[in-house]
C-alpha cells in the first residue's frame, strides 16, 4: 500500500449506466487501482444516470431527476470518480444548467458544488492524489485513443499517458491523427450513422498502423464503436479501457499467459 497525500478523503465511484449495464469490469478495475493506493471507495446503490442522453437531445425536463439525484447521492463526498470522460462532462457541464433552464436555481447550485468534486480517473489521479505511477505491468504493445469529451470537455491533456507511460512492460506508441473524432457522440451514432462509421474506420486504420495489440481509451463507449469496426475487419487488435490496464500486474499477466516457477517435481522430472 502507497502512502498518499490526502489518502483519507472519502471517495465514491460513480460506475456510470452503461459501465455497469456492459462493462462492470471497468468500475471494477477503478477500485482495484484506488485501493492499491491505500483509497478506500465507496459505492452508492442509489446511484443511477448521470442523464446525458436526454441532456444531448434536447429533453432537459426528463433529465432533471436524474440532475437531482445525482446530487443527493453524491453531494456529501470529498471526491467522486467516474471512468467516463462523457459522463463528468456531462455532470459538470451540463447538470447546472439542466436546473437552472427548468427553474430550480437551488439545484442548480447544489449542482454546481457537486460536481466540483467529481472526476475522471486520471484527473483524480495525476491531480488530486498526485501520482503518475500506480504500480501496474503489461507487457502488450498499446496506443492510446484520447475521447473527445475527456480532452475537449474535461481537458484532460496527457494525464492517461503520464499514467500509461509509467506502467511496466509496455511498449506505448502514438496513434497518428489521435485528436480526430472516432465519430461515436452517443445519439450522433444514430442520427448519422453514415458518418459516423466513415469517421470510426478512419480511426480503424490509424490504430492498425501503429501494429498495436491494444487499443486504450477512458470511455467505453469509444472503444466499443472503434473496437466493433476493427473487430469486423479482424485486426486482431484488442481494446481496453484505461483503467483496467491501470489495474494490470505481473501476477495478473503470469497468471493469463500461465507462467509460473516450476514445483520442486517438475524440476527433478
Amino acid at each position: 500500500m502507497i502512502s498518499l497525500p490526502g489518502h483519507g478523503l472519502r471517495v465514491a465511484l460513480f460506475a456510470t449506466c452503461f459501465n455497469d449495464a456492459m462493462w462492470p469490469e471497468t468500475p471494477k478495475a477503478v477500485v482495484t487501482v484506488l485501493e492499491r493506493l491505500g483509497v478506500t471507495v465507496e459505492f452508492p446503490l442509489q446511484q443511477t444516470c448521470c442523464g446525458q442522453m436526454f441532456t444531448n437531445t434536447g429533453y432537459a425536463r426528463e433529465a432533471l431527476p436524474l440532475v437531482e439525484r445525482f446530487a443527493d447521492v453524491f453531494d456529501d463526498y470529498d471526491a467522486v470518480v467516474a471512468p467516463s470522460g462523457s459522463c463528468v462532462g456531462s455532470v459538470r457541464h451540463q447538470h447546472a444548467g439542466v436546473a437552472r433552464g427548468c427553474g430550480r436555481t437551488d439545484l442548480a447550485d447544489r449542482a454546481t458544488t457537486t460536481a466540483a468534486n467529481v472526476y475522471e480517473l486520471s484527473e483524480l489521479l495525476v491531480d488530486v492524489l498526485g501520482v503518475t505511477d500506480v504500480g501496474a505491468t503489461f507487457p502488450h504493445r498499446v496506443t492510446y485513443h484520447p475521447t473527445c469529451h475527456s480532452m475537449r470537455m474535461l481537458r484532460v491533456a496527457d494525464k492517461p499517458l503520464q499514467l500509461l507511460q509509467n506502467v511496466r512492460g509496455i511498449d506505448l506508441v502514438d496513434l497518428p491523427a489521435a485528436e480526430e473524432c472516432c465519430g461515436f457522440g452517443g445519439t450522433f451514432a444514430m442520427k448519422n450513422a453514415d458518418t459516423s462509421v466513415a469517421m470510426g474506420a478512419d480511426k480503424a486504420h490509424h490504430v492498425r498502423e501503429t501494429q498495436a495489440e491494444v487499443l486504450v481509451a477512458g470511455d467505453n463507449s469509444c472503444l466499443a464503436h472503434i473496437g466493433g469496426l476493427l473487430n469486423r475487419q479482424r485486426a486482431g487488435v484488442r481494446v481496453m479501457h484505461l483503467a483496467e490496464v491501470l489495474a494490470s500486474t505481473e501476477r495478473d499477466f503470469a497468471a493469463e499467459n500461465d507462467l509460473r516457477a516450476p514445483t520442486d517435481t517438475e524440476v527433478t522430472a
